[in-house]
């Protein structure tokens, strides 16, 4: 199953007046059409559905995106964590997303996301099928985006080395000794090295989805889709409190 929103640009909410002084130029590289999130037991909820609530304005905004939905299988993928150490109070306040695809069934992509959460600090038994599927996917993307930590398991999979890229200041200890040869970036809210591209913690992912989305449909789509969003956009990438008060 493919989950696939299109709207004509002349039509609906696009009818609604736009700041003249924003350009419109787009990147003139090929615009990405195919994007997939790739899914795992304990992702950080705002990881996925923050970048996903951008780019579902970008779905309305432009024919033919698409999204892929992919996990290990097609069972309902939850957000608890895999350990009891990991959810001290025995809560159950941890929704679940059905994916569309498993890692065997996805479809070609041009995006990849890749979010993060406690699921990144699985076993690595169990995290070996999502490295390899992120290793052998990576050379036929266009680009490929994490989301906070996220970026530990696209490290371990040798794909950062020599490469600039930033992660979660809370968790940047226990993230960058998985990419001993990336050029780690402590004060960024995200980073763009080649088609990568690396985001800070959680919310960051919705900054650097906005800049992507700026990159390749215009700055002026990007600026009224915050603004639709009701979101606070931070343009600036070298942008971080946080490194200081996660120091």
């Amino acid at each position: 199953m493919k989950l696939t929103t299109t709207l004509n640009l002349g039509i609906g909410l696009l009818a609604l007046s736009q700041p003249s002084s924003q350009s419109t130029t787009t990147n003139t590289t090929a615009t990405p059409k195919n994007y997939g999130m790739l899914l795992f037991r304990g992702f950080e909820i705002l990881d996925v559905f923050g970048p996903l609530e951008a780019l579902s304005w970008v779905a309305r905004r432009h024919d033919n995106i698409s999204l892929s939905l992919i996990s290990q299988s097609l069972d309902p993928v939850t957000t608890a964590p895999y350990t009891p150490a990991m959810n001290p109070f025995n809560a159950s306040f941890f929704p679940t997303i059905n994916p569309t695809h498993t890692l065997e069934s996805a479809p070609e992509l041009d995006v990849l996301i890749v979010p993060g959460g406690l699921g990144t600090r699985a076993p690595d038994s169990t995290l070996a099928p999502l490295l390899n599927y992120i290793k052998t996917t990576y050379p036929r993307l266009q680009y490929l985006i994490t989301i906070c930590t996220g970026s530990t398991l696209v490290a371990r999979t040798g794909i950062l080395d020599g490469k600039r890229a930033t992660t979660n200041k809370a968790s940047w200890a226990s993230v960058i000794g998985n990419g001993p040869n990336t050029t780690w970036v402590r004060e960024a809210r995200w980073v763009v090295d080649g088609n990568v591209w690396s985001s800070s913690g959680i919310s960051a992912g919705v900054d650097a989805t906005l800049a992507f989305i700026a990159q390749f449909y215009g700055q002026r789509n990007a600026s009224v889709i915050s603004d639709y969003m009701e979101y606070e956009w931070h343009q600036d990438s070298s942008w971080d409190p946080y490194a200081d008060i996660w120091a």
